[in-house]
């Protein structure tokens, strides 16, 4: 095991306990009321990474596996942000904004050669762009939701100017949604100054140069914005045509 790899052993799972622990701990202190769900992110954490690892090998084999858990992933991200945005049947369409983003900012980064088609580099992209889209949408649905509910009489105000239902959700909602993209923002920004992401890492452990790490990083972070911008703006358009379904509607 090199040097720069991390150490698995009694002391790892005893970090893992403390942190998880104190971060249940300080949320309950706190009256946040998230202790539960932090624990149930830290446990379902462990044993999906550590099913993860145990398959990933199988299923970089062959492109038809590659192929499934890829569609697995899109799956579970768009359950979880269905389940942010509303109890609603209709929230399901939140898989339509995080494919309208992945599709085109992964179908471009492979199709350049960027990317090669290759299942182990595919797999961890497709991933990152996924986890950004589905973070985007929850957020921005989220906000969205909020926002027809508790500034109801905005959105009649709109109404009785004339506007239809869906020009008045995008007046009302639009200014404020683009909130969702600033933790992209954010990364992108201070990328190098402030974070060394994941991406810069792992190629630099995997061998390759401090150039070529960069250059996969920057390539990770603007996807990001395009895939993540691109399920902001489809998750509006579905919420102001009423696919799914507005606060206001039910």
């Amino acid at each position: 095991m090199g040097g720069a790899s991390i150490l698995i052993g009694p002391a790892f799972g005893v970090v893992l306990v403390v942190l998880c622990a104190a971060a249940a701990v300080s949320a309950r202190l706190a009256g946040l009321r998230v202790s539960r769900a932090v624990v149930g992110a830290g446990v379902r954490a462990a044993v999906q990474l550590a099913v993860v690892s145990l398959l990933i090998t199988w299923v970089l084999r062959t492109w038809g596996a590659t192929a499934a858990f890829v569609l697995l992933m899109i799956i579970v991200a768009s359950v979880t942000s269905a389940r942010r945005i509303s109890r609603d049947r209709s929230a399901w369409w939140a898989a339509a904004a995080i494919m309208a983003g992945l599709a085109p900012v992964l179908a471009l980064i492979v199709a350049a050669g960027t990317v090669p088609w290759q299942t182990v580099a595919v797999v961890p992209v497709a991933g990152i762009l996924i986890g950004g889209a589905m973070s985007a949408t929850s957020l921005a649905g989220r906000r969205i939701m909020e926002d027809l509910t508790v500034r109801r009489g905005e959105y009649e105000a709109l109404l009785a100017l004339g506007f239809t239902e869906p020009d008045a959700v995008r007046e009302l909602c639009r200014p404020y949604v683009g909130q969702a993209l600033h933790p992209a923002l954010d990364q992108t920004r201070t990328v190098g100054l402030v974070t060394l992401p994941g991406a810069f890492v792992g190629v630099l452990l995997g061998g390759a140069g401090p150039i070529q790490a960069g250059a996969t990083q920057l390539l990770v972070l603007v996807g990001l914005l395009a895939a993540e911008t691109i399920a902001v703006i489809v998750v509006l358009e579905l919420v102001a045509r009423d696919v799914i379904r507005r606060p206001s509607a039910r």
